[in-house]
């Protein structure tokens, strides 16, 4: 009698998985040591044979250039908005909408400040996609811009379903609303010492600078 049925193997992953897995173990990483990083670490936090690496990515630029993709990525934040509690004042879901944008930021920032300050980050704009072969620079300067256009309209649909509930009662209409919070909360940046807290941004918005009476 075999232990087979006591101990299965783990499914096999597919590439993208795979892919997916090593820039979570990399992402720590990268904020850490920057371009410095080496394959071998990698592949330690992965769990993986340090070949593994190079299949998946090719080079260790590559595996960078993903890295960099996956923290400008904001699929979990709008997932974190889209979640959010109807049944929770206002001021309370825009504070959990807000903590999850600027938790997006500080992500993104820590990646590209850390690939900055080793020479690691490609020159331009860091938040555009990597070229592609063949590409021209307007070609890719306009899917970059595309790419921002798309991420800014997709976090306003989200962040207006969150203003619904008081539709009756707000000056202006959710889609409105939700553009201008969403520049607010991208201006006010990551959480440092000199910024406003989360809830203080949130009840500016909601209510101005001035006291009341």
């Amino acid at each position: 009698m075999t232990n087979e049925t006591g101990r299965r193997r783990a499914p096999a992953m597919t590439p993208e998985q795979r892919r997916e897995m090593i820039v979570r173990a990399a992402l720590p990483l990268v904020v850490e040591h920057g371009t410095s990083v080496t394959t071998a670490q990698v592949a330690r936090a992965a769990g993986i044979g340090e070949g593994t690496v190079f299949r998946a990515f090719g080079d260790k630029d590559a595996l960078l250039d993903a890295c960099m993709a996956e923290a400008l990525r904001p699929d979990d934040t709008l997932a974190h908005i889209a979640s959010v509690s109807m049944e929770l004042p206002l001021a309370e879901r825009l504070i959990e909408a807000a903590e999850a944008m600027r938790g997006y930021l500080s992500r993104m920032g820590a990646v590209a400040g850390a690939l900055a300050a080793s020479g690691g980050l490609r020159r331009g704009d860091p938040t555009a996609p990597a070229a592609r072969e063949g590409e021209s620079r307007e070609e890719h300067l306009r899917r970059g811009a595309d790419a921002r256009q798309a991420s800014i309209a997709a976090h306003q649909e989200v962040l207006a379903g969150l203003f619904e509930p008081e539709r009756d009662t707000l000056k202006l209409p959710p889609d409105r609303l939700a553009l201008a919070f969403q520049m607010l909360v991208l201006s006010a940046g990551r959480h440092n010492p000199d910024t406003l807290t989360t809830a203080e941004l949130v009840d500016l918005f909601l209510h101005g600078a001035l006291t009341t009476g």
